[in-house]
């Protein structure tokens, strides 16, 4: 059987591969783009599917629960049509499913974690070129609670961000409206202990200064810089420090304390943060499909 020109086309800009690998499957398999895809994955030649050059800085973010583990992760793709693709959809539950139960202390770890025999990497190799669009496992991190700690997490509904957060005590439906909050107001800091200690020297000696604590006795001047100091580290988005999402008469610190929680770590996700988006020239795009 003739090797079909455009079938070629379409498999080599699916999987980055050379002329003569995308041939000889498309041969192999009567052309057949999805058979073919198949067959080099299983000759171990599907390795570079990435699109390298390309941005994927659409998808969705996870966090999720299960005992006393809480995992987050980030799976990107190139639009956001694609994160709703039933194959994309797949594949992030089933790597929040493997997260659980692997551990990892660096991105290589992380994409060496095998899924149905197959690594995470070789997966979204293997997905970028069934779909057409680069995908890749960005980010993943992961909390596990000893027997005093606590765990909770949460995603936003349209899956764009997702916040797990970690304490002390024991209070999950408390600590899962703190990752709600975290989730909603992106707190720069967790706590003052997070700012640069030069920083919070200079902000304490300026406080010091303050025309407000003139010719005020030593107790009201205390109260006073308590007081400025709450709104200077609020300003600077210390979550301690922040109005309680679900009640602002009382700081997250106030509300933490009220349900007997002490904040351990929190980590927020948001798809596509601190990736620089490539502004696409759609004409130009287009004419560069239509060339053979």
């Amino acid at each position: 059987m003739a090797v079909d020109l455009k079938k070629i086309k379409e498999l080599r800009e699916r999987t980055n591969l050379g002329f003569l690998d995308v041939k000889n499957a498309l041969e192999a398999n009567n052309n057949d783009v999805e058979k073919s895809i198949d067959w080099l994955q299983e000759k171990g030649i599907l390795k570079a599917a990435k699109k390298a050059g390309r941005i994927a800085a659409e998808g969705i973010v996870k966090a999720s629960v299960k005992d006393n583990v809480a995992v987050i992760f980030e799976l990107n793709s190139e639009t956001d049509f694609v994160s709703k693709n039933e194959l994309f959809i797949e594949l992030a539950n089933k790597i929040n499913d493997a997260l659980f139960v692997n551990d990892f202390n660096s991105n290589e770890e992380l994409l060496a974690i095998k899924i149905d025999g197959i690594s995470i990497e070789d997966q979204t190799s293997l997905l970028t070129a069934k779909i057409g669009e680069k995908i890749w496992l960005r980010r993943a991190y992961k909390f596990v609670a000893n027997e005093n700690q606590v765990i909770a997490a949460y995603t936003h509904a349209n899956n764009r961000v997702a916040t797990i957060v970690l304490a002390n005590g024991k209070n999950a439906d408390a600590l899962r409206n703190v990752s709600m909050h975290i989730t909603a107001l992106n707190p720069s800091y967790l706590s003052e202990d997070a700012i640069d200690a030069n920083e919070l020297k200079e902000i304490h000696e300026r406080l010091e200064k303050s025309p407000a604590l003139a010719n005020k006795p030593e107790k009201i001047q205390q109260s006073i810089k308590a007081g400025l100091l709450k709104k200077e580290l609020n300003e600077k988005g210390v979550l301690l420090y922040q109005p309680f999402v679900m009640d602002d008469s009382k700081i997250v610190a106030q509300y933490l304390a009220e349900n007997h929680l002490e904040l351990v770590d929190a980590k927020r996700f948001e798809v596509g943060e601190g990736i620089e988006k490539k502004v696409v020239d759609f004409a130009a795009e287009v004419a560069e499909q239509m060339t053979v």
